[in-house]
């Protein structure tokens, strides 16, 4: 294999990346650069900005986690890199345009044209030279919904439900639990299929609530997850997401993730170094309790703590698969 600065060398191998939004997008980025056989499993709860808006008015599917997973699928030449601004692209101004993605409007028009919403995103897909395909983990748009404790600081017990992913992702409380409406989705079928068939399955990084638990809770697509016989990676978050997960250790992400699928196993937990230098100890327990190992590697951009650096993933990813 190459060194990570180079990008290790893709390889026939399938892979299913599930997520939604920036963690997505930084997973993505990553795992492209080391298989020729990726697909996407993405969240489909968004209920804010232009993904709301046309949710609302289309009764459709919220297209902006789709989106954001097309572009990070686009290539580095001038194509890929082009289609990736032209689809990312957002009107400015407060007429009925503004704040709208191109690339949302793209999306909702071929499923109007086509009726079909797979065959829209492997349309856009195929337009953008991507290097994957994407799929949503429902067929119906969901709401969330959390158990909230502590919404109120005078009554710090107190277990409040939110509902709806922009209040989820936003609360000033503690989430203790997520659930979906309806409890009981229909999964999306090509999503199951690309589970059971693949090689790899990788979670995270990302919103941890309202973008990684969810496809937990779809029952068929969590059933596919539990039942592949592929190996499962977990990717941890470089920090705790304000509101989500404010003074979440490293572990307590492990143990909200094995609370929502008591029955999947984890096969390895990868993880930024200096993130979680003073918990390694009790990562490495709880990385056990789950049946897997735990990985460390330098993660993390150059002076940018916070942000994944894809080539960096991208190497630490290759040598795990490669080390199967």
């Amino acid at each position: 294999m190459s060194s990570a600065a180079n990008g290790p060398r893709p390889v026939r191998r399938r892979v299913v990346a599930l997520g939604g939004g920036h963690g997505l997008h930084a997973s993505l980025s990553a795992l492209r650069r080391v298989t020729r056989d990726l697909t996407a499993i993405v969240t489909v709860a968004d209920d804010g900005g232009s993904s709301g808006r046309l949710r609302r008015e289309y009764g459709v599917l919220p297209p902006g986690d789709l989106r954001m997973a097309l572009a990070a699928l686009c290539g580095d030449d001038s194509w890929g890199t082009t289609w990736s601004k032209v689809v990312q692209h957002r009107f400015t101004g407060s007429g009925e345009l503004g704040g709208h993605a191109v690339g949302n409007l793209l999306i909702v028009a071929l499923w109007e044209l086509l009726g079909d919403t797979v065959q829209g995103l492997d349309w856009v897909g195929r337009l953008l030279g991507a290097h994957g395909r994407v799929l949503p983990m429902a067929s119906v748009p969901l709401e969330l919904a959390a158990e909230v404790e502590g919404i109120d600081p005078e009554r710090p017990d107190e277990i409040t439900t939110v509902r709806g992913q922009v209040a989820c992702a936003t609360t000033t409380g503690r989430v203790r639990s997520m659930s979906l409406v309806p409890a009981d989705p229909p999964a999306c079928p090509q999503a199951v299929r690309a589970v059971e068939e693949a090689d790899w399955v990788v979670l995270g990084p990302g919103s941890w609530f309202t973008s990684v638990i969810p496809h937990l809770l779809v029952p068929d697509l969590a059933d596919a997850l539990v039942a592949t016989p592929a190996r499962r990676l977990v990717t941890l978050n470089l920090a705790p997401q304000p509101g989500e997960t404010d003074g979440f250790s490293p572990r307590a992400h492990l143990e909200v993730l094995a609370r929502h699928a008591q029955k999947m196993a984890i096969d390895v937990v990868l993880a930024d170094r200096a993130a979680v230098r003073d918990t390694t100890a009790e990562l490495i327990a709880a990385t056990d309790q789950l049946g897997g190992r735990l990985v460390l590697a330098d993660l993390a951009m150059a002076g940018r703590p916070d942000r994944h650096d894809p080539r960096r993933l991208a190497g630490a990813l290759g040598r795990i698969f490669e080390g199967e």
